[in-house]
């Protein structure tokens, strides 16, 4: 059976089987073995947003699997140059075994997966990031031994693909999310009534009073995504005060760890000493990518040729 990773959702009933499995093989690796589970298939990688971990974290996790992954940057294919999306994804489905997709536009790709006949991989795109999310629940995973019932306090831009992903996937894995976020930057509501269905408790506020009282795990991201540069000016000034710094962090659980998903803005964002302090696992995670994304690949590829 085909499978496609384009949304949170998409994993909802074997998220901690990709999880365990991500770490699983992480382990194996590590110990010497070697975990040729993809050994001469081929990952597709389109690149409409340049990414540094994206692109190194796929390659190299293709490697480790015995695989090869080709680069395809927007001068490299044809969709800028007037080429359908579904005669792209029925092209690219006849040379290749998956295709990881980091695209400007969720309707784009939607749009590739519907006709690929391959497993289509969700790198970025405008909605969600479940590529990330599954990291960063992995690292979770790893340091705090659960994730049922934690608390997770997100703060920054809420109406963003990581927010967006970080709602879907607290609600699979049972934890209780708080966006932290001005009013204006609020998630969608769509992403908040599906995260409820999964019985968690979803809090949204403005407010920074108390917002990291109890929390277990706090996040945050970027203020300015890309395509967002224009309107940088404008989003420091109203994400003023949003800074995870040692107050915020103090206020937490003392074993609360902090997670960012990198490239980080010291001094926006976050602070440096919060960034690199004893709190943050920013590193593991940025490892993590890889591991996550080689459980994703494997799972993904198992389902279709078991």
């Amino acid at each position: 059976m085909k499978r496609d990773l384009i949304s949170m959702l998409d994993v909802k009933d074997d998220l901690h089987d990709i999880i365990k499995l991500s770490i699983k093989l992480k382990r194996q690796s590590k110990k010497g073995k070697r975990i040729e589970h993809l050994k001469g298939k081929t990952l597709g990688m389109m690149f409409e947003k340049s990414s540094t971990r994206t692109r190194v974290s796929f390659e190299t996790g293709m490697t480790l699997l015995g695989g090869h992954a080709i680069f395809l940057s927007t001068n490299d294919i044809q969709l800028g140059r007037g080429e359908s999306i579904e005669d792209t994804a029925l092209v690219l489905s006849r040379y290749v075994d998956m295709i990881m997709y980091r695209a400007k536009s969720n309707d784009a790709m939607k749009e590739l997966a519907k006709h690929a006949t391959v497993p289509v991989i969700n790198g970025l795109d405008n909605k969600e990031h479940p590529c990330q999310v599954i990291t960063d629940l992995m690292t979770i995973q790893e340091h705090k031994e659960r994730l049922k019932g934690l608390q997770f306090v997100y703060l920054g831009d809420g109406n963003n693909n990581m927010a967006h992903s970080y709602l879907l996937g607290c609600g699979i894995a049972g934890m209780n999310i708080r966006i932290v976020a001005p009013k204006q930057y609020w998630p969608e509501k769509y992403y908040l009534e599906e995260a409820k269905k999964f019985g968690v408790n979803v809090e949204v506020t403005d407010s920074l009073q108390n917002s990291t009282t109890g929390a277990d795990v706090i996040a945050t991201d970027t203020w300015v995504s890309m395509g967002d540069e224009v309107e940088k000016e404008k989003r420091i000034k109203q994400f003023k005060g949003y800074t995870v710094d040692r107050t915020l962090m103090g206020a937490a659980k003392p074993d609360a760890i902090f997670l960012h998903c990198l490239p980080a803005y010291y001094g926006y964002e976050v602070t440096k000493d919060v960034a690199h302090g004893p709190q943050s696992v920013i590193f593991d995670e940025a490892e993590n990518r890889m591991w996550a994304q080689i459980g994703i690949m494997v799972k993904f590829y198992r389902d279709m040729f078991p």
